[in-house]
This record gives C-alpha cells, sequence and structure tokens, in this order.
C-alpha cells in the first residue's frame, strides 16, 4: 500500500478457513479511503484462520489470515459432473409421471344424503312470509388525508454507512473550498472544425493507432498549449513557496460506481494525440474494472472534469488541491451564434476554469482559457504554436 495509507476496511473474504488458494488468488478486498485494494496469497496453500471479520478496521502491517504452505500438487480434485448427472435422471422421470387425480370418496353419510335428495320427494314446507327487501348496509365513510400527506405511500428511510472513498472524497472538496480562493471565469468555444476533424480522420486514426479518437486529447493538448503561454496555471503552492513543474500531468476525471476519481495522464506535454487517448482508454477500463490503483492517482499539476457526458451545460469545478486549476467541459448543444454580422447554428460548448485566485490572477486566467478556446476552434495553432 501507498505510504500516505494507515489503515483500511475490510470488506469482504472472498475465501473461507479451509480453502486451497493458488498464487496471486484474491482473498479479501480492503476498502481504503482512495481505492479497493485485493489481498492476494502469495503461494500455494490451506487458509488455516482469518484475524478480521467483514466491516472491522484493519491496519497496514498486521496480519489478516494464517496460510498452511502446500504443494501445488495437494490442491482438491474438482468433482466431476459426470457423477451427478445419473442422480438426476430418475428424479427427473419420477416427476415427469403423470399421476391421477384423486377424486375424493363420498362417505355414507354423503352417499345417503345424495339419494335423498336425488329420489324422495321434497318435504313440505310452511308458507313463508313474502320476502322483504333486504336492509342496506350502512355507507362506509372514507376519512380523507389532508392535503400534501403521505396517505399510504412508504415512508421509510434507508441508512447507509459512508464509504471510506466517499468520506476522503468529502474531506478533499472541503479542504479545497477552505484553502483555495477558487474564482471560475467562463467561455464559450465553437467545436464545428474539431468535430469535422474528428469525422475526417477517426477511421484511419483508429485503425493507424488502434484507439478511438475523441474530443479529450485535443483538450488535454489545448490546456499543454495555453500553459507555454500562462505556466503560472501550472504551478501550486506549498507553504510559502511556489512550485513550477517543468512537466504537465493531467488529472482527468473518471466516474466510478463508488464515487469520482482522478487518475493522472503523465507528462502530456511529450504526449500525441494517440497516447493521450490511449491512456484515457486504459484508466477507462481500469475503472470499470475497479483496478485503478494508488499509483495511478498520484500527482496532477491540472486537472480536466468532463461533465457534458452526463449532459451538464455549465458548471464550476472544484480545483482538485494541491494544485490552482481545473477546466471544465460541458455538452456539446447546437445555438446560434453570430459570425461576420450572420447569425449562423453551430455546436458551441460553454468552458469553465476555476482557479486559485492566491497565485493566478484574473487575466491570466481569463488568458488562459482564450488560449484554450482558440487552439480547439482551430487545431491548427497547436501545430504552429500560435
Amino acid at each position: 500500500m501507498a505510504e500516505s495509507i494507515t489503515e483500511g476496511t475490510l470488506k469482504a473474504w472472498l475465501k473461507n478457513p479451509g480453502d486451497f488458494v493458488e498464487p496471486d488468488e484474491e482473498i479479501a478486498t480492503i476498502e481504503t479511503d482512495k481505492v479497493d485494494i485485493a489481498i492476494q496469497a502469495p503461494s500455494h496453500g490451506v487458509i488455516v484462520e482469518v484475524y478480521a471479520k467483514e466491516e472491522e478496521t484493519v491496519e497496514v502491517g498486521k496480519d489478516l489470515y494464517k496460510l498452511e504452505i502446500k504443494d501445488a500438487s495437494e490442491a482438491p480434485s474438482k468433482p466431476a459432473e459426470a457423477e451427478s448427472k445419473p442422480d438426476e435422471k430418475p428424479a427427473k422421470e419420477e416427476k415427469s409421471q403423470p399421476t391421477p387425480d384423486p377424486t375424493p370418496t363420498p362417505t355414507p353419510a354423503s352417499k345417503e344424503e345424495s339419494t335423498s335428495s336425488s329420489s324422495s320427494p321434497p318435504a313440505s314446507k310452511p308458507a313463508s312470509p313474502p320476502s322483504q327487501p333486504k336492509a342496506q348496509p350502512p355507507p362506509q365513510t372514507q376519512t380523507q388525508s389532508p392535503i400534501g400527506s403521505a396517505g399510504s405511500r412508504s415512508r421509510e428511510e434507508k441508512r447507509e454507512k459512508l464509504s471510506r472513498m466517499r468520506s476522503r472524497i468529502s474531506e478533499r472538496l472541503k479542504q479545497s473550498q477552505n484553502t483555495n480562493a477558487s474564482l471560475t471565469t467562463f467561455n464559450e468555444v465553437d467545436m464545428s472544425n474539431l468535430m469535422k476533424m474528428r469525422k475526417m480522420y477517426k477511421e484511419p486514426f483508429e485503425k493507424s493507432h488502434g484507439v478511438k479518437l475523441g474530443f479529450m486529447s485535443a483538450f488535454v493538448k489545448a490546456a499543454v498549449h495555453a500553459m507555454k503561454f500562462v505556466p503560472v496555471v501550472n504551478a501550486r503552492i506549498e507553504e510559502d513557496t511556489i512550485i513550477h513543474p517543468s512537466f504537465v500531468d493531467t488529472s482527468v476525471a473518471v466516474a466510478t460506481p463508488k464515487g469520482l476519481v482522478t487518475p493522472v495522464v503523465r507528462n502530456c506535454e511529450s504526449m500525441t494525440f494517440a497516447e493521450v487517448e490511449q491512456a484515457i482508454a486504459d484508466y477507462g477500463k481500469k475503472a470499470r474494472e475497479n483496478k485503478i490503483s494508488i499509483e495511478d492517482m498520484a500527482g496532477g499539476t491540472f486537472s480536466i472534469s468532463n461533465g457534458g457526458v452526463f449532459g451538464s451545460m455549465m458548471g464550476t469545478p472544484i480545483i482538485n488541491p494541491p494544485q490552482s486549476a481545473i477546466l471544465g467541459l460541458h455538452a456539446i448543444k447546437d445555438r446560434p451564434v453570430v459570425i461576420n454580422g450572420e447569425i449562423k447554428i453551430r455546436p458551441m460548448m460553454f468552458l469553465a476554469l476555476t482557479y486559485d485566485h492566491r497565485l493566478i490572477d484574473g487575466r491570466e486566467a481569463v488568458t488562459f482559457l482564450v488560449k484554450i478556446k482558440e487552439a480547439v476552434e482551430d487545431p491548427t495553432r497547436m501545430l504552429l504554436e500560435l
């Protein structure tokens, strides 16, 4: 585990005492405030004893279980499926045999009743008085629930323990708000040229590089391009010192079932579009499989969050400390815009840059966002470094 992690919650035992395990086979899962960690068997053996229960807090360095080392040849053989098949056949045959529908045998009393009712004439009955109308039951009064009341609807509440990852995310978000002098500036970008380029080169790009061409690589490279003009966006504050990295490590926000994580695409300044797309695709796959490691999320000098994939039109992203800025992307929508005095319908996207005003001035933040806008609207600027 990473040095920053000192404890975790044992979420599940995947093996029980007495089970035979093989090398690298998962035995348990531990939830930390960053990622879920799989505990794997070091060698062949049998689990003799476990020292912690599920949902208990476990400390780094302490034993979780006792493993008796065994040879691979001692692994129990799996039972053959063929042995169970002959036993299953008779059972099925028995079930398939039709059973006669049992008819109740009339008792002597019932026989006499049926005989007498069918053969003997009915006994004379005294004349009954004329039938009177049946008394109607009193009308049921329905009590009306007051307006706005729940009535018969469910009013239950479900309580769920906050996961370590969600708790850690909450802490970091509040830390960001309490520490940074956050300010957000907005702009909008015409996506026409980028969409045209993607449509034109989508198939040859995938055929050549083995990965799909998306929009994220263009924004990552556009941010790197803008940092050449406004390098302070890539800097950070540590106590009374400003740190200026010579590299650009971009944290890309990725949604997982347990929360938002930010794996880092490293050295973006020296990567091609294809390399950026491949790195993002790899992280997306690891996120779906819940295999993003702590090392994948360590560091980062700048962040990009794409709320547009969920349909967000506008938002103010929160800085990922200790970074000083984060770029927020949003949904692409056709909107009327004025171009050379004429109204045109163009695919537009709102951009948002949240920055730490302690380090980055408004002029620098606006300039940085405008440079991104220009690079995305005309990608040749990135090649010519304009």
